[in-house]
């Protein structure tokens, strides 16, 4: 006989019945709101080396939780949000956050608890160090910068430490190397550079250098292919995770790209997403997927 789990969270409680691929998920929490804790379609999300947990969203508070989803008092908004919010966060080296103010054509760097230390970029243009709009930003071990855009231009953009051009890649189409909503990037555990080439739904992978060296997923809902991938995250053990707008799941991949099961699936129920945007993976190896229409998180084993 099939068991059932309940699960409180806050002043609700959530029925499982039998596991859908990949298990339930262990919490569900967030509710959609204004006020500290809350959510306004979250889109954005990184988890620091405290383990602490930062999610952006549509009102462009970036806000501070524990794992567990408890605010932990931080929370604050870029300069100026009135052409749009940021919608990529990351780590750097030293533990800070990366907010990709997007609309602004710029990286900003926070510490945990909102104070601004640095801004790369800040000029619209075509031109090398100007940006169109900035989807995301990861910083590899050596200190080197990487920035995704699209709009005026579907590119990958390499700064040094000091936030200095040194090269870029990419250019609007669907060939092997070419960008459509480049959305996110994530370095794998052999330094090479995945990027969720969003509107070519796939994944394409580079040397930090801008070379290509492979690509992988199709326009789909079975295994492998993809729906407008919008974030991906490595896990402790070197698996892929990859969250798809489009499917309302998240699919597991080899780093080679072999499909390992999707999680999730289109609705508002616990174990359902809804146009999620994105995925971080803790130490521990628990997702927690930012399951934007519904205002909430989902963490789960998979």
């Amino acid at each position: 006989m099939l068991g059932i789990l309940f699960l409180i969270v806050g002043a609700g409680l959530f029925v499982f019945g039998p596991s859908r691929t990949g298990g339930a998920p262990d919490l569900v929490w967030g509710k959609r709101g204004v006020r500290d804790g809350d959510f306004a379609r979250p889109r954005a999300a990184a988890i620091d080396h405290e383990d602490r947990l930062f999610i952006v969203d549509f009102t462009a508070r970036v806000q501070c939780y524990d794992l567990d989803g408890k605010h932990l008092g931080f929370t604050w908004t870029t300069p100026d949000f009135r052409n749009g919010r940021p919608s990529g966060l990351g780590i750097d080296r030293e533990g800070n956050l990366i907010v990709c103010d997007s609309h602004y054509h710029c990286v900003r760097i926070y510490t945990h608890d909102g104070t601004l230390l640095k801004t790369f970029g800040g000029e619209a243009g075509t031109k090398p160090g100007q940006w169109g709009y900035v989807s995301d930003c990861v910083q590899d071990a050596e200190g080197y910068y990487y920035v995704a855009e699209f709009g005026q231009n579907d590119r990958i953009t390499k700064l040094d430490q000091d936030g200095k051009f040194v090269a870029c890649w990419g250019e609007q189409g669907q060939e092997p190397g070419q960008l459509n909503r480049a959305r996110a990037l994530a370095f794998s555990p052999d330094g090479l550079l995945f990027v969720a080439d969003a509107c070519n739904h796939r994944i394409q992978v580079f040397t930090r250098d801008g070379q290509f060296v492979r690509a992988f997923g199709e326009p789909g809902s079975g295994p492998g292919q993809l729906q407008y991938p919008y974030d991906l995250a490595f896990g402790p053990a070197g698996d892929l995770y990859v969250v798809e707008r489009g499917n309302g799941r998240v699919q597991k991949f080899t780093p080679d790209g072999k499909s390992l099961g999707t999680w999730g699936s289109p609705g508002h129920g616990p174990g359902q997403l809804a146009d999620p945007w994105a995925i971080v993976v803790d130490r521990r190896g628990r997702l927690h997927v930012i399951d934007t229409e519904n205002h909430r998180v989902q963490r789960v084993r998979f």
